[in-house]
């Protein structure tokens, strides 16, 4: 049985670097984890057995805009349905605002369609990584 739970302890870092290493995210050490969750204003984390084996995280200012990031399942566990089950948690636990962005990691946009994302018409990224501005940037042809 998978639970959700909502804040992660400093002994749990090594779990989450875990999940992201699964699906190839390797920056990620504790220090990074631990920052970027800090950072984040709304979390849920998926549990089976005592160990986290997915998170989703977001940023809101709680009225307009937020952002989702980082809706990651390790490896093992993907397929099973965890990644909808963190996302509409997410998107619950965000309110009424009125805008939900995020960036699909290449390959992932059908998913995000299935419950209700679209393409922007306008969207807009400034990418100081070559290799990301490389996977997620639109070519300019001009």
């Amino acid at each position: 049985m998978i639970l959700l739970k909502y804040k992660v302890e400093e002994n749990e870092l090594t779990m989450l670097k875990e999940v992201y290493q699964s699906v190839g995210w390797m920056k990620h050490d504790e220090r990074i984890i631990k920052k970027v969750f800090n950072a984040s204003t709304h979390q849920v984390f998926a549990v089976k057995d005592h160990q986290i084996i997915g998170f989703a995280r977001a940023l809101s200012d709680g009225v307009f805009n937020a952002a989702i990031y980082d809706v990651v399942v390790h490896k093992d566990y993907q397929g099973r349905g965890i990644a909808r089950m963190l996302l509409e948690d997410i998107i619950q636990q965000l309110g009424n605002v009125s805008c939900i962005q995020l960036i699909a990691t290449t390959g992932n946009e059908p998913f995000y369609e299935k419950i209700g994302f679209k393409k922007l018409k306008t969207g807009m990224a400034l990418y100081k990584n070559p290799q990301l501005a490389e996977e997620y940037l639109e070519r300019n042809n001009h």
